[in-house]
């Protein structure tokens, strides 16, 4: 590779990007890698890291109001949104330089200008300057999807919403999936009216029917507005800035904001990757192997340009196992199973393995154990407010295949729990631990 600039060229500087530069560095490789945004991507600058910092900020408000019952005195409660959203941005800001100082301890060039692939181990620079690389790895990510709908440059996306000048009084969310679900969560907590408009009768696709169900009815419980089977023709501003939206499956709405979240599409445009000979698929994906490679030998791909699973862990395991297949020793294969999944809705849900319905798909027979329960804070606080938590066992092998929680700090309990369905332990494992009291996690091993 010596007649090369570099070893390895990355382009686009998020979580998968930054970690197959900085290991390839590690393992002696000449590396650069091109951010034409800010580095970090989407889940340090406009993605889950401060979404998880509204989820936080929404988090006070029902605390606030459960404290009178545990003998505090909290006389005045005020939200203010700009506070939350400079102090939210301030961190974003000293987490990208916290990225950056990390590829430059690692000996990797940064360069940040937008970058494009004029070759098999050519990529053209927005500066006019050409490079070349023994191998080139995709790592541009995905942006949300906007339909095409006429007045739809009035709507925001999940990039735009920490940027808000105000915090709407009334709010419109699109969307059936996780980022939907969390944003109506955190906006209601705020004190905005939500409304949450679903082109289908179900939220969640994907997770377990019990907790989908749960979380809808606890959000309808809490005044979140929904509407099936709900679709756009227009979107209008009036004069006094108010957005009329025009709907079929619903009355019309009127909202201060409208977020569409539904759905996420690979970042390829105008990326070079049809004249260099990559292969795309129908969705806009890049197509891949089990080793990262695309069509082109010497161009690879990661994260969510792939579009295999979109979550910034995977993204990280397949930019480290990449760069550790191609300039060190390591596996380039990832395993796909057992990845957990969380939604930061009020309350979360969490959930690693087969579904109920899945399992029963795949082995026939299989025993589920579930424990519906108010935890000990909302009984206090009189909180009507109830948990689930399921395990979905298959009864051939006793073998737990699928853990399934909603309920307060769930995503944080699952992710030791995930541990042991990953490992293959039994139902009989889980009755044999002694349970940890007074906790909600100790339901996990009181299943009978």
């Amino acid at each position: 590779m010596s007649g090369y600039d570099y070893d390895l060229f990355v382009i686009g500087a998020g979580s998968g990007g930054v970690r197959a530069s900085r290991i390839a560095a590690g393992h002696g490789a000449r590396v650069a890698v091109a951010e034409e945004f800010r580095v970090g991507g989407t889940c340090v600058i406009r993605g889950c890291v401060p979404k998880k910092l509204l989820v936080y900020g929404a988090h006070f408000a029902e605390d606030l109001n459960d404290a009178a019952m545990f003998g505090w005195d909290v006389p005045v409660k005020r939200f203010d949104w700009n506070v939350l959203r400079d102090n939210v941005l301030a961190e974003v800001t000293r987490l990208e330089g916290l990225y950056g100082q990390t590829l430059a301890n690692n000996k990797v060039e940064t360069i940040l200008e937008r970058a494009t692939i004029a070759g098999p181990n050519l990529v053209r620079l927005a500066s006019g300057r050409t490079v070349s690389a023994g191998k080139i790895l995709i790592a541009t990510g995905a942006r949300p999807f906007l339909p095409e709908v006429e007045g739809i440059e009035h709507a925001i996306t999940s990039n735009e919403v920490f940027l808000l000048e105000t915090l709407p009084k009334r709010i419109v969310i699109v969307g059936g999936g996780y980022i939907a679900n969390e944003f109506a969560g955190i906006f209601h907590q705020f004190g905005s009216h939500v409304t949450l408009v679903n082109r289908s009768d179900t939220i969640l696709r994907g997770y377990d029917q019990a907790m989908r169900d749960r979380l809808l009815q606890i959000s309808i419980a809490k005044g979140i507005d929904f509407k099936f089977n709900a679709s756009f023709r227009s979107i209008e501003e009036t004069e006094d800035g108010t957005l009329h939206m025009t709907m079929q499956g619903c009355d019309d709405l009127a909202g201060d904001a409208v977020l569409f979240a539904v759905g996420r599409k690979p970042n390829i445009d105008n990326l070079g990757l049809e004249q260099a000979g990559v292969d795309v698929g129908e969705r806009g994906e890049i197509k891949v192997d089990k080793a990262n490679r695309t069509s082109v030998p010497s161009i690879f791909a990661i994260g969510d340009v792939t579009d295999r699973i979109q979550l910034t862990p995977v993204a990280i395991r397949e930019g480290h196992a990449f760069a550790d297949a191609q300039f060190g020793n390591g596996a380039a294969e990832i395993d796909y199973g057992c990845v957990p999944h969380a939604v930061f809705s009020h309350p979360p849900i969490a959930s690693v393995g087969l579904t109920e319905s899945d399992a029963r798909n795949r082995f026939g027979t299989i025993k589920t154990y579930t424990s519906d329960f108010r935890a000990m804070k909302n009984v206090l606080a009189g909180r009507n407010e109830r948990s689930l938590y399921k395990l979905v066992v298959d009864e051939a092998t006793d073998r737990v295949v699928g853990i399934h929680m909603i309920g307060p700090d769930a995503p944080e309990i699952l992710q030791a729990a995930a541990i042991a369905v990953k490992a293959g332990l039994k139902k009989a494992d889980f009755d044999a631990t002694v349970a940890l009291h007074p906790t909600m996690a100790e339901e996990l091993v009181l299943m009978r």
